[in-house]
């Protein structure tokens, strides 16, 4: 994995502004640092600036595990082209029938997890997150949670920081719903910023010339191409991304 910020790989940057490029975050630990208590995460008033600018210069959207109305509400004022929420789900895909589903499971879940105390579970509508940054019986609550969803029909696990998600099976992940809206929009190729393993999905299309991949973080076992060094590295590479598309106009 490469840093994408070094000198050696800024050409990389370079072409891709040059293109007809969409550019795609994830929310939470990439334009948002990571917070113990989700309900508190905002991004910085810096990083708010540079995503206005950023998005007078390319066409920008946003793909977030958290519920599109929740993510809408800290992005507002930012020209984002689309904001999809809930791994891909919404909007497009977003139905009654999900919701209604997705209710069900939320005794299995309670009933499951009644003995421990550090774990807050957020019901998105169209899927779960268990969060477990403050339970010390981490191993056991993990095993807790994919009890639950062995005892649920048409659910399905998909890992985080701290968090677990659960997601209906069959439901688009966040590399199907990027290409979509490449293609719906006709645009050559994507960059695209993330930090969890829900954005894998993402990174595994860096083997195609029309991808560049960015963790926050260095992985080994991740499949984005380049990283940037933590979260705080996003002012800066907002920063090369808008300076380019200004010299190149």
């Amino acid at each position: 994995m490469k840093p994408i910020l070094s000198k050696g790989n800024l050409p990389a940057l370079e072409e891709f502004a040059a293109k007809r490029v969409l550019i795609a975050f994830d929310f939470d630990g990439t334009l948002a640092p990571l917070t113990s208590n989700p309900d508190g995460a905002s991004i910085r008033p810096s990083t708010r600036a540079l995503l206005r600018k950023l998005a007078t210069f390319y066409p920008c959207i946003v793909v977030s595990g958290r519920s599109r109305t929740d993510v809408r509400r800290r992005l507002r004022g930012i020209a984002f082209q689309e904001i999809i929420g809930n791994h891909g789900i919404e909007p497009w895909n977003s139905s009654r029938a999900i919701a209604s589903a997705v209710e069900t499971w939320i005794p299995a879940f309670r009933e499951r997890l009644k003995h421990f105390h550090g774990v807050v579970l957020e019901n998105k509508r169209f899927s779960i997150s268990v969060h477990y940054r403050h339970e010390r019986r981490k191993l056991q609550v993990r095993r807790a949670i994919a009890e639950a969803v062995r005892s649920i029909p048409g659910a399905t696990l998909m890992g985080g920081k701290q968090v677990v998600n659960v997601i209906p099976k069959g439901a688009p992940d966040k590399g199907l719903t990027v290409e979509r809206i490449r293609k719906k929009r006709r645009l050559e190729s994507v960059l695209y910023a993330g930090d969890d393993e829900t954005d894998e999905t993402v990174f595994s299309r860096g083997r195609h010339a029309r991808y560049l991949t960015i963790r926050v973080g260095a992985k080994k076992t991740s499949l984005a191409r380049y990283c940037i060094r933590s979260q705080k590295d996003i002012d800066r590479l907002l920063k090369v991304l808008i300076q380019l598309r200004r010299t190149q106009s």
